[in-house]
């Protein structure tokens, strides 16, 4: 079977062979149940082209030409035949031909061709478009659904220069190339003003505006019969774009709607959206006077239209923040043309604040103190006990001996009793003891004491606060973690027979606050008004407690999410003390013993930086917002990952995913139920 099948082969490929061999110049290719490497091969050989084949390229074909080709039209025939198998002929500039699968052959060094060579039928080429008037976001999809995108084809735009790069066999690209043109017309855009005579520019087109859109915001028409509508404050126009056919239409409206009241007067309501209506009133109030005295200074037909300054009524309703106005037609205009341009959504600003305080403190202190029975001591007080108080002390505690008595009993024998020995106080030598700070040890040898106190302290802090508030545009917003600290304000003693002394409290509040005032400027800068202050309670004096304090106001303009340092304190102190004994503290090494000495060296680093950005949309706020829950619900997740101490089965508090609903406590019988039901499945 194999033998006969390759007999079979190789007769198909003689014929073709010698079919192409009967003519110098032309050809008639007939191949049946050929090896398409075979095939590539011959043809390779015919026009002498050396053609490299991927491993990838498999398969048989047949085909049978019934007319003579020429080379020209041979090389498209070869073409044809391996586009309709899948694969492509990639020629490279050295004139070698790489037969690769249709869609490997996009990714490879393909022409770029233009409207001088576009190339010819199946040749694989890429082509760069530059689109005029229509958008190519829209257009490219559209190309899609006539180039296979699977196989050789490729369609991609590019925004900024408005181009389409179109890559696929000549003739498709022709093709697309073909809708583009005919698609790529201008459509009529005029521009046509209509200036308007009774109503206001901006509420006309509020009302177009809600007639040409369906629900949910989209359009219940095609895109190219809605026009374009503006409104012209300044002249009080309406400025309409588009399809003629579209145009005519919003015209028409608007001179219908453009007409004159029926009376001098009219009342209407004004749904306030983002603004205080209680506020607008003393705005409009002097808007409305303002309009009302230039009213009369002009003409007689102005007056006789416009009415006079009595005939405005401006009223707030706080329930439902609305304006209830009473004004002739052009003064209502007027005041609406105010109100739309004061009631508009007002930016916010997230004010984040880094403060960073390292304190570094050592101190270390070293003295010894002598005494001698027969009199004479050396004392130093570098906050540690004196040898003369440690030896107060300890006679103070030393039991009293009892006294002896001599008497005569009943029988008048002489009779001796001796006192039980009396404790001694040792009040005073615990309370000495009690303030020692490190190691104090004695020696007493013969007559001599001495007493050596020894003690090395370090302190280290790291303090890292990052508060952040967001309040609205040329809004104070306040933050504060700390706590309400009492202190004393006065001491009086009442006068009379009680004589009775009070205190007078008041509290303060100690801990990390932050007060801004943010103004947005013009553009993204933004003024910062910030007063910032760190505090903390370090220690009680003899009359109240000891508040450490920084504080900063201060001015800034800072950038949209620009990072500004507000002020640093960097600070030194290095402290030595020393009490010696004159001439013996002096002398080399032995000296320490009749010296004292304490060290302390403090350093305090404290930065605040702060960043400020500007949030104008929804978006941007409930972005932010999700940034910041998911960091705290990321670290409730490792706090549980990483369990209770002491305590592994506890459950710690997890917020829900931000999507998701809150879930409400289970009642008072569900709960009941939930205990039944975890009882029996314990039993």
């Amino acid at each position: 079977m194999i033998k006969t099948l390759m007999t079979k082969v190789s007769v198909a490929v003689l014929a073709g062979c010698m079919s192409l061999s009967a003519f110098a110049t032309d050809y008639s290719p007939n191949f049946k149940n050929t090896d398409i490497t075979e095939f590539i091969n011959i043809v390779g050989k015919n026009l002498e082209k050396t053609i490299i084949i991927n491993p990838n390229v498999r398969g048989k074909i047949n085909v049978r030409s019934y007319e003579m080709l020429t080379e020209k039209q041979y090389y498209q025939f070869f073409l044809n035949v391996l586009a309709v198998y899948g694969f492509a002929i990639v020629e490279m500039d050295n004139e070698i031909l790489k037969v690769v699968r249709n869609k490997d052959s996009k990714q490879m060094a393909i022409p770029v061709v233009g409207d001088e060579n576009p190339g010819v039928g199946d040749e694989m080429v890429t082509r760069v478009l530059e689109v005029k008037n229509v958008p190519v976001r829209d257009l490219s999809s559209l190309l899609r659904q006539f180039s296979h995108q699977a196989g050789g084809g490729h369609v991609v735009h590019y925004d900024p220069a408005n181009v389409i790069m179109m890559t696929g066999s000549a003739a498709t690209v022709a093709r697309l190339v073909k809708i583009i043109e005919l698609v790529d017309h201008a459509g009529d855009q005029e521009v046509q003003i209509i200036k308007l005579k009774y109503a206001t520019a901006g509420e006309i087109v509020r009302i177009i505006d809600n007639i040409y859109k369906g629900k949910g915001g989209k359009p219940d028409q095609p895109s190219f019969l809605i026009p374009k509508v503006i409104a012209d404050e300044r002249t009080n126009s309406v400025i309409i774009s588009g399809e003629p056919q579209a145009r005519r239409k919003v015209i028409k409206l608007v001179e219908r709607l453009d007409s004159d009241l029926e009376d001098n007067g009219n009342t209407r309501v004004f749904n306030i959206r983002y603004a205080k209506a209680e506020d607008l009133v003393k705005v409009l109030k002097g808007v409305s006077d303002s309009l009302a005295a230039a009213e009369k200074k002009g003409s007689k037909t102005t007056r006789s239209r416009a009415g006079t300054g009595r005939d405005i009524s401006i009223n707030f309703h706080g329930d439902s923040n609305t304006l209830v106005i009473t004004a002739n037609p052009d003064m209502m205009r007027s005041l609406a043309d105010v109100i739309r341009k004061l009631d508009i959504r007002r930016a916010q600003v997230l004010v984040e604040a880094i403060i960073v305080e390292v304190f570094e403190g050592d101190g270390v202190n070293l003295g010894v103190q002598w005494m001698s029975r027969d009199g004479g001591f050396t004392q130093f007080n570098n906050g540690a006990p004196g040898i003369g108080s440690v030896a107060a002390g300890i006679y103070a505690s030393k039991p009293i001996k009892g006294q002896t008595r001599n008497f005569t009993d009943s029988n008048n024998n002489p009779r001796t009793e001796t006192d039980a020995d009396t404790p001694g106080d040792a009040s005073l030598l615990a309370n000495l003891l009690g303030s020692v700070n490190g190691m104090m040890f004695g020696l007493i040898e013969n007559d001599w004491g001495a007493v050596v106190n020894m003690v090395s302290s370090d302190t280290n802090s790291n303090v890292l606060a990052t508060p952040s508030i967001t309040t609205l545009d040329n809004e104070e917003a306040s933050f504060l973690v700390g706590q309400s600290v009492p202190t004393i304000t006065g001491t009086s003693a009442s006068s009379g027979a009680g004589n009775n002394p009070f205190q007078t409290v008041s509290r303060e509040e100690v801990g990390i606050k932050l007060k801004v005032t943010p103004q947005i400027n013009e553009g993204d800068a933004i003024q910062l008004t910030i007063d910032q202050e760190v505090s903390s309670v370090s220690g009680t004096t003899a009359v109240d407690i000891t508040i450490n304090k920084r504080e900063l106001n201060t001015v800034v303009m800072a950038d949209d999410g620009g990072v500004v340092v507000l002020g640093g304190l960097i600070d030194e102190d290095v402290q030595e003390s020393v009490s010696k004994v004159p001439i013996l503290g002096d002398i080399p090494i032995l000296g320490h013993l009749f010296k004292s000495t304490s060290t302390t060296k403090k350093k305090r680093n404290l930065m605040v930086f702060i960043r400020a950005s500007i949030v104008r949309d929804a978006a941007t706020m409930s972005q932010l917002s999700h940034r910041k829950y998911n960091y705290i619900r990321a670290q409730q997740l490792q706090r549980q990952s990483d369990g209770v101490s002491l305590m592994p089965n506890i459950d710690t508090p997890i917020m829900p995913n931000w999507d998701d609903a809150l879930t409400l406590p289970p009642t008072f019988e569900e709960f009941i139920q939930s205990n039944d039901k975890k009882k029996l499945e314990d039993e």
